[in-house]
């Protein structure tokens, strides 16, 4: 059966998810019983096991999804030293806000437009340094992890929402990763991952921020780290559903192993890269391959009769292509992101099947051609 989701955030579940994945859900259960402690650590310990991630480091679920992660990792640890941020989409760009205007450390802001990197050769690594590893809105990712130093002065504030899962993540050069359940591996939202080097737990056991610390970001309880919160305690309530689907999740990425899943959204890409050479009026938002993300993959349309149109008027001819492929119920959610450059954006992570590209591309072109001609 043809599957039609593609959107960025929440994705598209697993290949043959059903409801039925959640019929044993301990529903009514406080998430402080036996229970659901026993389910919250599985979630940890699971994630840790194929993500290969390091004994010494610690893994928590945190409120808010990505975000809420983010923003208490970013308010318990940064002050101490000069911050730089990395900015070249719409979610970097909402750190650097962050950074600037509610924690107010005045940092140095090294930005590039849609489709680019900045230099990342020239970051200063004295510095803690706030960046993402994949530009979900702009379909860039950094090219690798060499660009990181192993003797870093700075700790390392990785947002890897749509990166996990689908990409080779280099722990010893991460401080601090963070992603959600809802992006690579289809999980539902509200609920995010905070991972924490032995670098990151100890600035945050020998560093106060000055500022008042709101319950959902405090880290630390009589001034060391809580490590209830990383043995399956957590700040506020959880969804146990959304628990269930995620373990559900992990059972199914354990199945396949992360290298499968990383192969899984590298084919996707591969069939969007030769549908993209053989087809002259689309071109990809990453024109480097390098930096090319293979889970968010952001496409313009090179057509001179499109482009000729007025902003506005080339944002509704796209708009209504793909409002057309939602109602055949062939694609959804393939718009752009609302701030970045009028194209489509199709999910490529590793739960798409790479038939359902394949036939969403095909009938892309198809709508594209016939509406071409009344342009």
């Amino acid at each position: 059966m043809q599957n039609p989701n593609f959107s960025s955030g929440p994705c598209s579940k697993r290949p043959g998810w059903s409801v039925d994945a959640l019929k044993n859900t301990p529903v009514g259960r406080s998430h402080r019983s036996a229970l659901g402690k026993e389910r919250l650590a599985k979630a940890i310990n699971e994630t840790k096991k194929i993500l290969n991630i390091p004994a010494d480091y610690l893994v928590g679920i945190m409120p808010a999804s990505d975000t809420g992660a983010f923003e208490a990792a970013m308010w318990s640890l940064l002050g101490s030293k000069p911050v730089t941020v990395l900015v070249w989409e719409s979610f970097s760009e909402g750190w650097a806000t962050d950074v600037a205007k509610q924690l107010k450390l005045n940092p140095k802001i090294i930005k590039a437009d849609y489709g680019k990197l900045p230099d990342l050769q020239s970051v200063d690594w004295s510095n803690d340094v706030v960046f993402v590893a994949n530009g979900t809105t702009s379909g860039i990712k950094v090219p690798g992890w060499n660009w990181i130093p192993a003797n870093r002065e700075g700790l390392s504030l990785c947002d890897a929402t749509s990166a996990t899962f689908a990409m080779e993540m280099d722990w010893s050069k991460l401080d601090v990763t963070t992603f959600s359940w809802q992006k690579c591996l289809g999980g539902e939202a509200a609920h995010g991952m905070l991972v924490l080097s032995p670098r990151a737990v100890a600035r945050l056991e020998s560093y106060d921020p000055p500022w008042p610390m709101p319950k959902i970001f405090r880290l630390k309880k009589s001034g060391k780290i809580n490590r209830a919160i990383f043995e399956g305690e957590v700040i506020n309530t959880t969804s146990m559903i959304c628990v269930e689907d995620y373990l559900d999740a992990l059972k199914w990425a354990g199945e396949i192993g992360l290298a499968g899943l990383i192969k899984r959204s590298m084919a996707n890409l591969q069939i969007v890269e030769d549908w993209v050479k053989k087809t002259e009026w689309v071109d990809f938002l990453a024109k480097d391959k390098n930096i090319r993300s293979n889970t968010s993959v952001c496409l313009m349309v090179e057509s001179p009769k499109v482009n000729s149109l007025s902003a506005e008027d080339k944002g509704k001819f796209l708009k209504g292509i793909a409002s057309e492929l939602s109602k055949k119920n062939i694609a959804h959610d393939i718009n752009s992101y609302k701030d970045a450059p009028a194209g489509y954006r199709f999910w490529c992570g590793p739960t798409i099947n790479e038939s359902d590209i394949k036939t969403a591309l095909t009938e892309l072109e198809k709508v594209y051609n016939e509406k071409i001609k009344n342009l």
